[in-house]
């Protein structure tokens, strides 16, 4: 079952200059910045309450977020919902008709195993699904 909204993805161009942005608008500094090898970003988060919010800058022009701003410029690229068991939720929405774009989670930012489902099959929203790596996954 989804839990709470663990975090909202924001695809930028220039995630310095961003970081600057949002810390004047959010009144408090980023607390983490980390490089994402497995999708290609550079990613920055911000502590709002109990969600984050992500910053994710491309870091090869191949990459799935240097496609999406592209496409469609800078913005919300997706919202991620914690859950407790990725693999079971991944089956579950899967057997209700969702289609999921990575059929094993993979390591993501933050100590999170993520995956992704297709938009197509949320009324055009990227819904990322992240569980807390723990030790030993």
């Amino acid at each position: 079952m989804l839990n709470k909204p663990e975090h909202i993805g924001i695809a930028v161009k220039d995630i310095e200059k961003s970081n600057e942005l949002f810390t004047k608008l959010f009144g408090k500094k980023f607390y983490k910045i980390e490089n994402v090898e497995s999708e290609h970003v550079a990613t920055s988060f911000f502590m709002m309450g109990e969600t984050k919010i992500e910053l994710l800058q491309a870091t090869d022009p191949e990459s799935a977020i240097a496609k999406f701003i592209e496409k469609k410029g800078e913005g919300v690229h997706h919202i991620a919902f914690a859950v407790d068991d990725i693999y079971a939720e991944m089956k579950r929405l899967e057997a209700e008709g969702f289609e999921i774009l990575n059929k094993e989670p993979k390591k993501g930012a933050d100590n999170k195993l993520i995956c992704f489902l297709h938009p197509k099959t949320t009324n055009g929203v990227l819904i990322e699904l992240c569980q807390e790596i723990k030790i030993g996954e």
